[in-house]
């Protein structure tokens, strides 16, 4: 045996990393050149310096306050009725779908997605131990709904991981798309990443507006593109209740610091209702 004892299939693979440059606009890595706001700089550090102060207790493991105004925030922003137990978080909506792949991919299920799609996805999958397909678009980045079909039928994905505005080409989904795969894709998950949701064309609504009608629908966000905060690693999903509580299997203990989430909840509150 070759030492150190790696797994096989990630012999000789190069680790994740866009260039951190110092340049003032990071095309590569998508950051928003803007700082947060003033205020905001102000009402995260008055939430850190609190937070330091119990910093020998471990934090919420169940991040309530923060579901709380993760939840209020949605529902001004495409969502409707969403609730503290409809939505997770974790460091960066990496995590987010990591932990979505534990929980419902592994061995001997698969995930799909539709090239060009977000390069990650294939190393979440790998990650997870779970097998990847890639199908494809149509030449202009339009959805092929009816190669997905096939697609779908002749793997039976457990996990479909779909951006939308799309990662690389900003094509968004619209909503007959993602609910002709929930019903395609069954007993699986469709994940919808809505990463770059905020910057969505004027008129294309939000998957979260499906959520009632698709058990198996999934909406992950971030806080680090249109919240100026990618250097706090927060993502997080809207989901059934279900979906939620299956991922308290697979989480890390503790899995968000009590100064992340003092930051998140500080930089959501300019946007809470009142």
């Amino acid at each position: 045996m070759t030492w150190p004892p790696l797994r096989d299939e990630l012999r000789g693979v190069e680790p994740y990393g866009a260039p951190q440059l110092d340049v003032p606009v990071c095309l590569n890595v998508n950051e928003n050149p803007y700082a947060p706001p003033p205020d905001v700089v102000a009402d995260i550090t008055a939430a850190v310096s609190e937070a330091a102060t119990t910093l020998n207790r471990y934090p919420d493991r169940e991040f309530t306050e923060l579901r709380k105004g993760l939840a209020e925030y949605l529902n001004l922003s495409g969502g409707h009725g969403i609730g503290p137990d409809q939505v997770w978080a974790a460091n960066g909506s990496n995590e987010v779908m990591l932990q979505l792949l534990q929980a419902f991919g592994g061995p001997g299920r698969t995930a799909v997605s539709f090239a060009p799609t977000y390069s990650m996805y294939p190393e979440y999958a790998r990650d997870a131990m779970t097998t990847w397909v890639a199908g494809r678009r149509h030449d202009d980045f339009s959805f092929d709904l009816d190669h997905a079909a096939t697609l779908i039928e002749e793997h039976r994905p457990t996990v479909v991981l779909l951006p939308s505005p799309n990662n690389p080409t900003g094509t968004a989904l619209p909503h007959d798309v993602i609910g002709r795969l929930c019903q395609l894709v069954g007993d699986g998950l469709v994940v919808i990443d809505e990463a770059y949701a905020e910057f969505r064309r004027e008129g294309m609504p939000s998957a979260l507006e499906l959520l009632d009608e698709h058990r198996n629908l999934v909406v992950t966000r971030t806080m680090s593109k249109a919240f100026a905060l990618a250097g706090a690693r927060l993502g997080y999903l809207a989901a059934a209740p279900e979906i939620c509580d299956a991922l308290r299997v697979v989480r890390l203990p503790y899995h968000l610091s009590a100064v992340s989430q003092a930051t998140a909840v500080a930089a959501l509150r300019p946007r809470w209702p009142g």
